[in-house]
């Protein structure tokens, strides 16, 4: 260790007490943290890239400060796909000091992971209260049945007005309108259950027929209209 001549000149006074850190919930128990394996915790958190082209929601369930699970959701850029898919590779077994230091291939990606270590970090995780945290694949339940993405996409013009293309429920087929041209209700399909009828088996239109459903008066309307070509 070197010391400027300043410093090495000075008389050495006796330090207080100290006490370490302030102590951070997690999982269920208040921890002064001191090292990375100090660490745990299950959170979520969202990162965008330099041109904002698009998004990354990034979920990560870590465990004595290494990463055990990593849920990579990306919206708005084609490459980004291909990015979260190394994204998966290189996250699960690092501990969240290398993930912060990792290079995550996309922007988006990268700037949610520094968003995830600083939630983390300060004990600000989504199971700072739950004792013991969440087992490995909780961060799967949040896609739900069909393991799909929530997704919302909406659309609309001053000249055509809106079109609800997809939706928490899944990918809208048909609008229905009013006498008003108003939009009163949609039917969706829930393609995640649909895909996995096929799989298992049903015919694909049998099974579009089973995964499909309606939201609001759709019924009432007196005229319907696939939001993608009307």
């Amino acid at each position: 260790m070197n010391y400027t001549h300043e410093v090495e000149g000075m008389r050495c006074v006796a330090m207080i007490d100290r006490h370490g850190p302030a102590p951070i919930p997690q999982e269920g128990k208040w921890v002064k943290a001191k090292e990375i394996t100090d660490i745990s915790g299950l959170t979520h958190g969202v990162g965008w890239c330099a041109p904002q082209q698009g998004a990354c929601k990034l979920t990560l369930n870590v465990k004595n400060g290494i990463i055990e699970e990593a849920l990579i959701e990306t919206l708005g850029c084609t490459g980004m796909t291909h990015s979260a898919a190394m994204a998966s590779e290189i996250l699960p077994g690092k501990t969240i000091l290398e993930a912060m230091n990792t290079d995550l291939v996309c922007d988006a990606i990268n700037t949610a992971m520094r968003e995830l270590f600083l939630q983390i970090v300060y004990g600000r995780s989504q199971t700072a209260f739950s004792e013991g945290g969440l087992p490995i694949g909780a961060g799967m339940e949040d896609l739900g049945k069909g393991l799909r993405s929530v997704t919302g996409t909406m659309y609309g013009t001053s000249a055509k007005g809106p079109r609800y293309l997809e939706v928490a429920e899944g990918y809208v087929a048909k609008l229905g309108l009013d006498e008003n041209d108003e939009i009163i209700g949609y039917q969706f399909v829930q393609l995640g259950r649909m895909m996995d009828m096929i799989k298992d088996g049903v015919d694909a239109n049998e099974a579009l027929e089973k995964a499909s459903g309606t939201y609001g008066r759709y019924a009432d309307a007196v005229k319907y209209i696939d939001p993608r070509k009307e």
